[in-house]
């Protein structure tokens, strides 16, 4: 590869991480070629791009892009293949765990997610649980209109029981 061909290749990846910030890299070591098809076929469908990259190149290009992927770096080694990925950063997670239930990999290396930096194939499970700017907003504002609705219930069974004694009263 010339410098040219790789000065390229670190451009698209800063243009993609600016646009993706969210990222898994895992390790692509011992895949076969039908194994690494059907994976960017299952990719493809959840909407997450997949790239097979140099790691010194992506290394680059995530120093170009300002933020802190420091804690990324120590594990850009061996083969890697990284996933790009928007809003939607549980779906890498769910996405291999459902790829290795024929087989052992890819294997989780590493995964920056809003901000955080997640090591090891262990992780898997705490990023399938974690929760969206968005989930968090609605628990909070579902926390917020609680006591309102509870009041409004209650004020409201009272009023029926108080018309219910009325009407029996009168009825007397």
């Amino acid at each position: 590869m010339t410098r040219e061909e790789k000065n390229t290749v670190v451009k698209d990846l800063t243009a993609q991480l600016n646009v993706t910030p969210n990222v898994y890299v895992t390790d692509a070591g011992g895949m076969t070629v039908a194994q690494v098809n059907t994976l960017r076929s299952m990719c493809f469908k959840a909407g997450i791009e997949m790239r097979v990259v140099k790691n010194t190149l992506l290394r680059k290009a995530m120093e170009a892009t300002g933020r802190d992927y420091s804690g990324v770096f120590p594990e850009l080694q061996k083969q890697s293949s990284v996933f790009f990925v928007g809003e939607n950063y549980k779906a890498p997670a769910k996405l291999i765990k459902d790829f290795r239930k024929k087989g052992t990999v890819p294997s989780l290396k590493v995964a920056y997610v809003e901000e955080s930096v997640f090591v090891g194939d262990g992780e898997l499970e705490t990023l399938q649980s974690l929760k969206g700017k968005n989930e968090l907003i609605g628990e909070v504002l579902g926390l917020l209109q609680s006591p309102i609705t509870m009041l409004m219930g209650q004020l409201t069974s009272g009023a029926n029981t108080l018309g219910g004694l009325l009407k029996t009263l009168e009825e007397r």
